[in-house]
């Protein structure tokens, strides 16, 4: 009984602190202090662009995906 008294006072909450913190550095990582506006721009311009050219290539081998291999 002792072993899951321990478990769930001491290492649940060590663990969720672990999750947050790391959450924490990964946003933080994902978008710097130092980016600013025209970096923000050409981020969201470059996403945009790769979801278009995703969405054409989809297009383009589309037909392919109908294809069975014998």
């Amino acid at each position: 009984m002792i072993p899951w008294l321990v478990v769930a006072l001491v290492l649940v909450p060590l663990v969720m602190v672990g999750f947050a913190s790391m959450r924490r550095r990964t946003a933080a990582a994902e978008h710097p202090v130092t980016e600013d506006a025209a970096a923000s721009a050409r981020t969201e311009r470059e996403f945009a662009e790769a979801e278009a050219y995703e969405a054409q290539w989809r297009e383009a081998n589309k037909d392919h995906h109908e294809e069975r291999m014998p």
